[in-house]
């Protein structure tokens, strides 16, 4: 289920029989906050963790349509499963979320402003997702402005397991997924993959033809323990796509383009613990590249493409002299560089980033932790930047109350295209840079069976980087400040009944001073957000449930003159156990049929229904 560490303040469970589970335990761990696994009750900062059993039971193709239902999230996509869709979180620029599978940085240098698309991404191989919302850039460096998303492939269990999936549905859709995965003595290890393909909708709101969709995904990984305090760690993901899209030169329209893209994403590294575990050490590797290539017409060469590829090492070390007293510390340094061909030029562009940070983590007393770090980034163009972050969570009553404090600072450097650009590019930009405030509580009733949250922040942003209409180059010409209020529900009144409620509003809005634009707000960030889930299990193996999600009003376009307005998608799902380890299952998504739009002129899809087998041994 979806499980919340973020704030509370509402109490609306009475009459709630006694033969239930908790919503979650005080011992759930974390890793995003710190870089490190820690309970959530050291955690200060706002967190969503979207399960293994909630990305099962919500049947959700797309990795943002899951997150679209978690507080403080805001997503657009411009058209069919496959187009190009980003993530705001609290307001922020969708190019300010970092984006983590598997522990490495995926966000891709090649991009006008180094951003993640999530279009390609697919839940087939994914386990886990946390979502951290608020600066946090002394863990995680350039990017973190806005919040975290990090994605996670499962770990393998001990023994040997397998799960299989296949379904089909609208639009001649076809989704099918397996993974096995063991553990040998001190070898353990998994495999998986998924295939995707639809026929897909127009792109273009006004089109007629389908733009269709392939996707593949694989992952692996691999973990030897050389012995109690030695191991190595091998992780690897692939993407290949191939996607037809509507032409984006002037209104979106129907035409014959096609985007290909190869994303190849590793991961080494060596574990060492010494001295009983009271000094850990992590070395890493990490690789990623995306390969993007665009062709207007098939079956031709490409006519221009990118190639993104960011080489990384991490060290990071733990020190705990004691139980109540962590010190986190690490250096990284990351090569991000790009090319580009196309329209009669080629370029290449790379930079350095070297990064040194620490991080202290105490419990003075009994209930309260404290985390509080520093870090400093040299980049090879635009110099250093330095940040600051402090953290506090305090429980009175061994977890039935926390209490939250956070502050955050962010940054990021100007990306590749944004610094080196032929005709846009500005090599004396500066960084971005946030500070980010947020204060909230939890509340446990019921004996556990309910979670109430509620968190208030409040982030503002300087020298944001966007096209200068004045110069016709990238310039630092924004400021940004978004506040708003997150709330979530999680209830579980009966073992069979899980239900979520979330709710965020955002005032995002701009503070550039630019007449056309100050106290506007943000583009494609609607104010309002209400999302609401239920499944129940019947006792005779049946499972059904239903996601509700409200939308508010937004603006597709920075002086708000164009209207984008808000919506209502319902969908519900049901599955059923043949066996103990066979179940069918389906579900219709966009029940109502509601027509909607999250970018002007683009497509959404209509009411659409789909069904499927899986097993697991």
């Amino acid at each position: 289920m979806l499980k919340y560490s973020s704030i509370s303040l509402l109490a609306l469970v009475a009459g709630t029989p006694v033969a239930a589970q908790e919503i979650s335990s005080p011992d759930d761990i974390v890793v995003t906050a710190s870089g490190i696994a820690q309970s959530r009750d050291e955690v200060g900062q706002a967190i969503t963790v979207i399960d293994a059993d909630t990305i099962e039971k919500r049947q959700t193709t797309d990795v943002v349509d899951l997150l679209a239902t978690t507080p403080g999230i805001r997503f657009n996509r411009t058209g069919s499963t496959g187009s190009v869709a980003g993530i705001s979180i609290r307001g922020a620029e969708t190019t300010q979320t970092l984006v983590l599978i598997d522990g490495v940085k995926v966000n891709d240098p090649s991009g006008i402003g180094d951003g993640f698309d999530f279009g390609h991404l697919l839940t087939g191989n994914i386990h886990r997702i946390e979502v951290l919302r608020g600066s946090n850039s002394v863990v995680h460096g350039s990017q973190a402005i806005g919040g975290v998303v990090n994605l996670m492939t499962a770990t393998p269990d001990a023994g040997f397991a397998g799960r299989a999936s296949a379904e089909y549905g609208y639009s001649d859709t076809v989704n099918a997924k397996a993974d096995l995965s063991g553990t040998a003595g001190a070898v353990s290890g998994g495999i998986g993959g998924a295939y995707f393909r639809t026929d897909g909708i127009s792109s273009a709101a006004v089109g007629t033809e389908r733009d269709g969709y392939k996707n593949f995904a694989g992952n692996a990984r691999l973990k030897i323990a050389f012995s109690d305090a030695l191991s190595l760690d091998l992780r690897g993901y692939y993407i290949n796509a191939d996607l037809d899209y509507d032409s984006f030169f002037g209104a979106p329209a129907d035409s014959g383009d096609v985007a290909k893209l190869d994303q190849y994403v590793g991961y080494a590294g060596l574990n060492l613990g010494l001295f009983d575990g009271r000094f850990t050490s992590r070395a890493a590797v990490t690789w990623m590249r995306n390969e993007r290539d665009y062709f207007f017409v098939r079956g031709t060469a490409p006519d221009y493409g990118y190639k993104g590829t960011n080489l990384r090492f991490e060290y990071q070390g733990v020190v705990a002299p004691v139980d109540s007293a962590k010190l986190v510390f690490g250096y990284e340094h990351e090569r991000p560089d790009y090319d580009f061909f196309g329209f009669g030029s080629t370029d290449s562009q790379k930079a350095n980033i070297d990064s040194v940070y620490a991080l202290g983590i105490v419990q003075p007393i009994t209930g309260l932790s404290l985390t509080g770090g520093v870090r400093h980034d040299d980049h090879s163009q635009f110099g250093g930047a330095t940040t600051f972050g402090a953290n506090a969570n305090y429980s009175p009553n061994g977890g039935a109350t926390n209490v939250r404090l956070s502050y955050g600072e962010g940054f990021k450097a100007p990306s590749l295209y944004q610094l080196y650009d032929s005709f846009s590019g500005n090599a004396a930009l500066r960084p971005e840079e946030s500070k980010s405030y947020d204060i909230g509580i939890d509340q446990r009733l019921a004996d556990g069976r309910a979670l109430v949250s509620v968190t208030a922040f409040l982030r503002n942003t300087v020298n944001q980087i966007n096209f200068d209409n004045a110069t016709f180059t990238y310039g630092n010409i924004d400021r940004t400040r978004a506040k708003g209020v997150e709330a979530t529900l999680a209830l579980r009144p009966v073992d069979a009944l899980n239900v979520t409620a979330s709710y965020s509003y955002i005032d995002a809005r701009d503070r550039s001073g630019r007449p056309a634009f100050d106290g506007k707000r943000l583009p494609r960030r609607a104010d309002h957000a209400v999302s609401l889930s239920a499944d129940y299990d019947w006792s005779f193996g049946l499972s059904t449930g239903a996601t509700i999600t409200m939308v508010g009003d937004s603006f597709d376009n920075a002086a708000n003159t164009v209207r984008l307005d808000g919506f209502a998608l319902a969908g519900v799902r049901a599955s059923f156990a043949l066996t103990e380890r066979v179940e069918v299952y389906g579900r219709v998504d966009n029940l109502f049929d509601a027509d909607y739009a999250t970018a002007f002129n683009y497509g959404t899809y209509g009411r659409a229904a789909y069904g499927g087998v899986r097993a697991r041994f």
